[in-house]
């Protein structure tokens, strides 16, 4: 990879594209002529070029050709090339103010606007860059671009675009305390306190403060309501304001994780969307290219250009491989900045105390007495009504449930279940009939079913035992050994072997520690996992067990920050890279859990609904065992890493009462 440039004031230049050493632009024009006389073009030679020179230095070459042949070389280029590649060509060939001129005119001409277009380009522009990008459009359109951006859109996204346009965004980096506190108090009672939202409060606070200032906002905003301001701003507001207000927030957090994920998404499931992949391959390769691939490296375990090789062709593809630079993956590990990106985000993990929600709660003015017979009626004579049975046992806590079972017996002489698993059958039992057991049951006959029978769950046995708290695993084991007459302990170690049995045991304990962090024991815990040597696997495998099973979770980050600075890894990356089947398995889930246990559950949660079929079992476990308890939070991570609520996901992969079930203990749509 080329050496990093040094730019003012110890500032490293973070593009992948460099000034060309020896330039002469004159000689460059006539390599390009000669690759565009004749029958055909040389295209390999003009993408090699072209990919070679930094932005100012194509301007010069454009200069020299005009000089040379009397011909606009963009005229040229365009008329020899086609498709893809000429665009991606040509968007070199201007200058970035130009080229951003260029995609805002064609986002915003004929029928229809492409506002992620718009969105994208006046999110993540600084002043000085909106500024060029104003006067190049007046330049190249001569035309007013604000009057054509309120020409072609309407309301609040109007309104906020305008703003941005005006690339006055303040610049300070000495942040005022009080004014944080009176920012979120006034975005708090904008949105999240007022029937109806101030739409003008977020405005004026996103489209004007500093960069700093807001993350210090956005910080407190989480500690004083208990909600990231992606989550307010997903309630409170709608449509491409809404999608342009969570880009701004996206590009103050981090720019380059902004355009990361728009890579990821331009090209990730059927089909390519190449105009975005260009346009961002295009004006971030001489901005911050390097910081995109190591986020994309870190955020997506794949790097940037083994992505992009698998998903475009032919002088498209090594055009868009030249800009990229270089491929993370090639020496098999992360490089120091892309473990730097690690560690920030272990530093996010820690500062977040989010407070946990689940989705059912008691409910109020509750009368087991009334519940219990609306049941029986429900239950009673020919057909079942299975309305009344999902409207009542998923609009109740856990303990209700207990005690509306109590209530029936008393009542009816009968055992509430059992009426339950006679009228009702399939998805919509198994979910019903988990809902109305104590948790600890739940968890201690999914373990049961998981270590039945041939052959073993061990994604269920990971699942339950890796993001158990000590006193759940506890109430787990008691369950266990009252419902099935046996030790949970015994039942592992008849039903798994070697290390994933050690590991398993260990966690049904029970006994993880409870305290903080310790510092000096987390920098040793660090060196004892980063001391074993690679291919040593036994000696590894126990290692990583003696801490993984036993240290609190804010010890653990702890631990796994200390490991990045020693290693340049993130410790989930090294599991993968040392380890295989069940024990990586069970490491990365604790590591996962550590990190963000409601992010782990969002993720079980996409791929149990994922493809082709659904896996009932998964899906239907977790939406029981975690309503109470996360499911909110849950939620809010589903649809930050897949752009779609969890609400749409059943909704696309289930049907019928099964369905309205787990939609009513999904709480709500995003």
């Amino acid at each position: 990879m080329a050496k990093p440039q040094v730019l003012g004031k110890g500032v490293k230049y973070r593009g992948s594209i460099h000034d060309f050493p020896n330039f002469d632009p004159n000689q460059d024009a006539e390599a390009l002529y000669t690759a565009m006389k004749g029958f055909g073009s040389d295209k390999e030679a003009i993408l090699e070029l072209i990919t070679s020179r930094s932005n100012r230095q194509r301007q010069e070459i454009s200069q020299s050709y005009k000089s040379l042949y009397g011909k606009d070389l963009i005229a040229d280029l365009k008329y020899e090339l086609t498709g893809k590649f000429e665009r991606l060509i040509v968007g070199l060939m201007r200058p970035l103010a130009y080229c951003d001129a260029k995609e805002i005119k064609d986002a915003i001409s004929g029928i229809g606007t492409d506002e992620k277009c718009l969105i994208e380009i006046l999110a993540s522009r600084t002043n000085e860059q909106i500024h060029q990008l104003v006067a190049a459009y007046k330049d190249a359109y001569e035309r007013d671009l604000e009057a054509d951006i309120i020409g072609d859109t309407s309301g609040h996204f109007q309104k906020m675009l305008v703003v941005l346009l005006q690339g006055t965004r303040e610049q300070d980096d000495v942040v005022s305390e009080d004014l944080v506190q009176q920012d979120v108090q006034d975005l708090y009672e904008a949105g999240e306190l007022k029937w109806g939202t101030d739409e003008a409060q977020f405005i004026y606070i996103l489209g004007n403060r500093s960069k700093q200032h807001l993350r210090l906002v956005f910080d407190e905003y989480l500690r004083t309501t208990g909600k990231p301001i992606e989550a307010s701003i997903r309630g409170e507001l709608s449509g491409d304001f809404e999608k342009l207000m969570l880009a701004v927030v996206k590009c103050i957090r981090s720019t380059p994780e902004y355009f990361a994920e728009r890579l990821f998404k331009a090209m990730k499931g059927l089909g390519t969307r190449d105009n975005t992949l260009i346009r961002i391959m295009v004006s971030r390769s001489e901005l911050d290219m390097l910081d995109i691939r190591e986020i994309f490296r870190t955020k997506y375990e794949k790097s940037l250009y083994s992505m992009i090789k698998n998903d475009t062709s032919g002088e498209y593809k090594k055009a868009l491989l030249k800009l990229c630079g270089g491929d993370d993956d090639a020496a098999g590990q992360f490089f120091p900045e892309a473990a730097q990106v690690a560690y920030q985000m272990w530093e996010l993990s820690a500062v977040a105390r989010v407070e946990l929600k689940g989705t059912v709660r008691p409910v109020d003015n509750f009368n087991p007495d009334a519940d219990a017979k609306a049941l029986r009626k429900a239950m009673k004579g020919l057909g079942t009504d299975e309305d009344t049975i999902i409207d009542i046992i998923t609009h109740r806590s856990n303990a209700q449930r207990q005690q509306i079972r109590q209530t029936f017996k008393s009542h009816f002489g009968r055992d509430l279940m059992a009426d339950l698993k006679s009228e009702i059958s399939g998805d919509l039992a198994r979910l019903i009939l988990g809902l109305m057991m104590p948790p600890a049951h739940y968890d201690a006959k999914q373990l049961k079913k998981a270590m039945e029978g041939a052959g073993t769950d061990e994604k269920a046995l990971i699942e339950i035992l890796a993001t158990r708290t000590n006193a759940e695993i506890r109430a787990i084991c008691e369950a266990y050994k009252e419902d099935y007459h046996k030790s949970l302990e015994d039942a592992l170690s008849s039903d798994t072997s070697g290390h994933f049995r050690r590991i398993l045991i260990s966690l049904a304990t029970g006994n993880r520690e409870e305290g903080g962090e310790d510092r000096n024991q987390a920098r040793e815990d660090a060196q004892e996992i980063a001391d074993t040597p690679s291919g040593d696997k036994t000696s590894l495998e126990t290692r990583f067990m003696t801490i993984l099973c036993t240290r609190s979770y804010p010890h653990l980050r702890r631990v796994f920050q200390e490991f990045v600075k020693m290693t340049n890894y993130d410790v989930e990356h090294t599991i993968k890279k040392e380890m295989s089947g069940d024990v990586r398995d069970v490491f990365v889930a604790i590591v996962q859990s550590v990190k963000n246990k409601p992010l782990f559950f969002a993720d079980k949660l996409y791929k149990s609904m994922k493809g082709a079929g659904t896996d009932d079992k998964t899906l239907t476990r977790i939406m029981v065992s975690r309503s109470e308890i996360d499911l909110l939070n849950i939620r809010r991570e589903f649809i930050e890493k897949y752009d779609k609520s969890l609400h749409q996901a059943i909704e696309g992969d289930t049907s019928g009462d099964f369905l309205k079930a787990l939609l009513a203990i999904c709480g709500g749509e995003d």
